[in-house]
């Protein structure tokens, strides 16, 4: 999906509020992928992201993509 980081967190998370026609408008609280994380991109409020959600818990995610 796709969202748009609305606020940043310690630990590498962020508040993203989702803008995909399947789940609009819903807030996640999501942490970096891995890969992004040893490649030190950096996101800052208002950058537009793609993001897995977890089936089991719809209040969070990760972002793979910026």
């Amino acid at each position: 999906m796709i969202g748009v980081v609305e606020e940043c967190f310690p630990n590498t998370t962020f508040s993203v509020r989702i803008t995909s026609q399947e789940a609009k408008d819903h807030t996640l609280l999501c942490h970096l992928a891995g890969r992004m994380r040893v490649n030190k991109v950096r996101i800052l409020p208002g950058d537009r992201v793609r993001l897995e959600m977890t089936p089991y818990d719809l209040q969070k995610g990760r972002i793979v993509y910026r």
